[in-house]
Order: structure tokens, then C-alpha cells, then sequence
């Protein structure tokens, strides 16, 4: 390595500022720098509004004109059937009870839960399935979902999605990061880390856990699942509670008035501030920032989880759900608001999913859980313009198996994991809208057209958002990290308008 190459790497932000008499000079003009170079791109707008000038993110992000300013990621934790609400088999109904053919298994990997099974009968969905017009060919929906039905014609459906992970945790962790192993920064921490907030009182990334009532033993969700890793810790998700405080310790104790708390924060920055000076450790400027932060959400989160004012048209939208505060319906009206308030990334997290046997018991449950609120969200976001510029996702881990887990029944079965297909959508924010996208065999086993691997979904995420997934990575233990993986990857432009 040359020296100055060494010396320039051995440099602290604190010996920068501290010796480079131009070093706030610098950084203001890189500041102005990318501001040009993002209006050259065409993206002025997406820079010059107020809320911008908080916190732009990375200079030269994004990469080019962005399709989505903001996302919001509903997450079935747990894994839906997709042959039971989008993928539709009727050649199924022939063959029940008899084996998965061997052909079309292909010793593909199975979990233990069902590895000991000496036999794979084949379940076909007891649901009804309609064909909607989408505008283009149609789209199969089950009878479970009549309001994700009503709104096909906004909905890119992609049915063959597929990862390498088997199992919830690797799979969950999977989704959120690209990579199985923990240890990685979420999706909405990249998006923080490179694109900034564009709200001066709210996170920019902000995850709502809601109540389901399908199965009641659910995958444990950790927070390392919206954490940033190896990112700087204020690029973590903030999840709001749905009861009490919407984060904890956000009201001033008794005794102790807003006067009072302001005085408080501004001696502890000091004192943050002296240590910064003295180790230079960023993550000291993070706790500033959030305690900052938190000082602002005293105003804006209870503003924020007050629906009260909302006209009684779109309380309806949402349906009788939304009233009651920690249900899906009620995360997707806040998701909306936030959407409105310029959180950058919100993210839903669902339980239940996890139909290994009482599918034909839960699943209907758990869908109408979420039906109706998700439809809502995407029409809402449409009726005040707001869907051209916000993406919205919707999907679980991976899929589920057409053979039964356990004993079959015409009216009882469950299903097993399946990585190899499952079927996600997405709407809004530069997404093709009314296409199904994709086929699996007659058995929704194998994928046969359009394979869409995570990782390119990520990809695509990306750069709905204006960011290019390869030149978007951070140096880390020696490896340019990214959250698409190692190997280069395509968007997939099939689902870009």
C-alpha cells in the first residue's frame, strides 16, 4: 500500500475536522456537490424539498432519477400459502391424496419436519378461486382475498420468487438483509444509511409489529431483523408500540417538564460531545442524534398515531379493524401517515403464517387480518396521488408445500416450508401495475418461467429508489458488502414500468 494511501485510511473524522482547517468548508461543499450532481440527474425536486435539507444521505445518492421517494414493506411473517390465495392449481383437485411424483421433487432438500414422512400426498386448496381483470391476461385470487382482488389492476403479482433458505430464521434474516446469517444491516437500514430521512421529526425508518389471530405460536421476530449491524446504530429501525407510549420513555416522568428535559439533553450532548473529541468513536454522534430525536417525537409520534381526525371515508377504507390500535388495518393507516409525514421506510411485520396443519382453520383468519387493510393502503395511496412515488411490497419468507404435512383430509391439511416458489406483490413507486409476473408448475413446486431470486428482488427494490445495488456497498472486514450478495445480480426490469 502507498503511505499516503495508509495515512489517508488511518484518518479519523475527528483528525480530519480537528486538523483540516477547511474540514467544514469540505464537507458543506460536498454537500452542495451532490445537490448538483443529483439535479443533473434529473432529481431536483427529490432534493430541493425542506425536509431534504435535514439529511440528504450519501453525496451522489441516489444514483439517478428515482421512481419511489419511500417504501412500505408488508411482511407475513411465517410464510402464506401461495396455492391458496394466488397460485392457482386446478389441475390439483385430480390428483388428491396421490404422491408428488419423484420427477417433479427431484430430491430437492425437505425439512425434518416432514424428511420422515413416508409418503408426499398431494392437498389441492379447498378455496374457491375467480380470474380478475387486471387489464392484461388476468389474475387468479382466492376467495380469501376479496379486496386484494378488487385492486389487481394496481398490483404487480410475482409468482416466482424464490430463495435457498429452508427454515424461518435463516429465511426471515434472509429477506431483510440478503444474507442468512445475522450480522448484516436490514433493507430499511441501507435505504436510512444511503438516501437519509426526509423528516426532520419522525425516524426514517419505522417497523410496526401487529397482532394476528391465525396460529398463535409464532417465529419470535429480533431485532436484528431492522437493525443496521455495521452500519452507524441511528439507521436502525425504531419500532412504535401500540399501546402506552409509541416508544418507551418518550413522555417526560413526573415532575420533570419539557423545560427541564431540553436542558438535560443539551448538558448530556456536552458531555457526548467532549467524549466524541476525545475517542472519535461515531457512534457517540449517533446517541446525540437520537436522544435529539427522541426530544422531537414528543411532538410528532403522538401527532402521528392520532387518528382521530381522519375523515370517516377512509376510516372505512380501512374497516372496522382500524379502530382498534395494534391491528394490521391500524399499522396501515400509521403507514400511510408516515408516508405523508416523510418516513422513508416503514415496515409491517405480521405472525401467524406458519400453517403446518390447521391450514384450512388459520389461513383464513390470518388473511382476513390483512386483506382489507393492504387493499386500503394501496388505494389510499392512490386517491391522494401519493402511489406513483411509493412503493409498496407485500409478501412472507418463502412458500409453502402442495403435498400435506401429516395426516390428509379433503378438509384438513397443513403444508411444509418450500424455498423453491412463492408468490410476493408489490405496487406504486415505478412498478408495472396489473401484470402477473411469472408460472410455476402444475404442482406450484418448480418454477418454469421468469425465476426471480431475493437477492434481484432487492436489486429491484433498489432501484425503484434510485440506487444502483453495486455501487451501493460499504468496506467491511475487508469485503465490500452490499445487500444483494457478493455476485453481481439484474434488476428485474420486467416489473418496472
Amino acid at each position: 500500500m502507498e503511505p499516503f494511501q495508509r495515512y489517508i485510511e488511518s484518518q479519523t473524522r475527528r483528525h480530519f475536522f480537528r486538523n483540516g482547517a477547511l474540514g467544514l468548508g469540505t464537507a458543506a461543499l460536498s454537500y452542495l456537490m451532490g445537490r448538483d450532481k443529483a439535479r443533473a440527474a434529473g432529481v431536483s425536486n427529490f432534493f430541493d424539498s425542506p425536509h431534504m435539507r435535514a439529511n440528504v444521505g450519501l453525496p451522489g445518492l441516489p444514483h439517478f432519477a428515482p421512481k419511489a421517494k419511500r417504501a412500505i414493506y408488508l411482511f407475513m411473517s411465517g410464510a402464506p400459502s401461495q396455492m391458496d390465495m394466488f397460485d392457482y392449481k386446478p389441475k390439483m383437485h385430480d390428483l388428491f391424496d396421490t404422491d408428488l411424483p419423484e420427477s417433479v421433487r427431484q430430491g430437492q432438500r425437505l425439512t425434518t419436519m416432514t424428511s420422515g414422512q413416508s409418503r408426499f400426498p398431494i392437498a389441492p386448496s379447498m378455496f374457491d378461486f375467480k380470474k380478475y381483470d387486471n387489464n392484461e391476461n388476468g389474475a387468479w385470487v382466492s376467495e380469501l382475498l376479496p379486496y386484494t382482488a378488487s385492486i389487481v389492476k394496481d398490483l404487480a403479482i410475482i409468482k416466482s420468487v424464490y430463495t435457498e433458505a429452508i427454515n424461518h430464521d435463516p429465511a426471515i434474516t434472509f429477506m431483510m438483509t440478503g444474507h442468512q446469517l445475522p450480522g448484516r444491516p436490514s433493507l430499511g437500514a441501507w435505504l436510512n444509511y444511503g438516501l437519509g430521512s426526509e423528516s426532520d421529526d419522525l425516524p426514517a425508518f419505522v417497523v410496526l409489529n401487529a397482532t394476528w389471530t391465525g396460529r398463535k405460536d409464532a417465529q419470535a421476530l429480533y431485532n436484528r431483523l431492522w437493525g443496521s449491524a455495521f452500519l452507524p446504530s441511528k439507521h436502525q429501525g425504531v419500532m412504535l408500540r401500540s399501546s402506552g407510549d409509541p416508544v418507551l420513555f418518550l413522555s417526560n416522568p413526573d415532575g420533570v417538564s419539557s423545560k427541564l428535559r431540553r436542558r438535560m439533553l443539551d448538558s448530556l450532548n456536552r458531555l457526548n460531545q467532549e467524549q466524541y473529541d476525545e475517542v472519535g468513536d461515531p457512534e457517540t454522534q449517533a446517541r446525540i442524534s437520537q436522544y435529539e430525536m427522541a426530544y422531537r417525537m414528543q411532538t410528532s409520534a403522538p401527532e402521528l398515531t392520532d387518528i382521530s381526525k381522519e375523515p370517516k371515508h377512509v376510516l372505512d377504507l380501512y374497516g372496522p379493524d382500524v379502530h382498534k390500535p395494534g391491528t394490521f388495518a391500524y399499522n396501515c393507516l400509521l403507514a400511510r401517515r408516515m408516508a405523508e409525514r416523510g418516513v422513508r421506510f416503514s415496515q409491517i411485520f405480521h405472525r401467524g403464517w406458519d400453517q403446518h396443519f390447521n391450514l384450512p382453520g388459520d389461513l383464513p383468519n390470518q388473511c382476513r387480518d390483512i386483506d382489507q387493510g393492504a387493499a386500503a393502503l394501496v388505494q389510499d395511496l392512490k386517491q391522494r396521488g401519493m402511489l406513483e412515488d411509493t412503493l409498496v411490497v407485500w409478501g412472507g419468507e418463502f412458500g409453502r408445500t402442495i403435498y400435506c404435512q401429516g395426516k390428509l383430509e379433503r378438509e384438513m391439511y397443513g403444508r411444509d416450508h418450500h424455498p423453491k416458489c412463492f408468490t410476493i406483490w408489490m405496487a406504486g413507486g415505478g412498478v408495472k401495475p396489473g401484470i402477473v409476473y411469472g408460472e410455476t408448475d402444475d404442482f406450484s413446486y418448480n418454477i418454469v418461467d421468469k425465476p426471480v431470486h431475493l437477492n434481484e428482488l432487492n436489486a429491484t427494490i433498489l432501484k425503484l429508489l434510485g440506487i444502483d445495488h453495486w455501487k451501493f456497498s460499504v468496506k467491511y472486514q475487508g469485503l465490500d458488502m452490499r445487500l444483494t450478495g457478493a455476485e453481481r445480480v439484474n434488476p428485474v426490469e420486467g416489473l418496472i414500468a
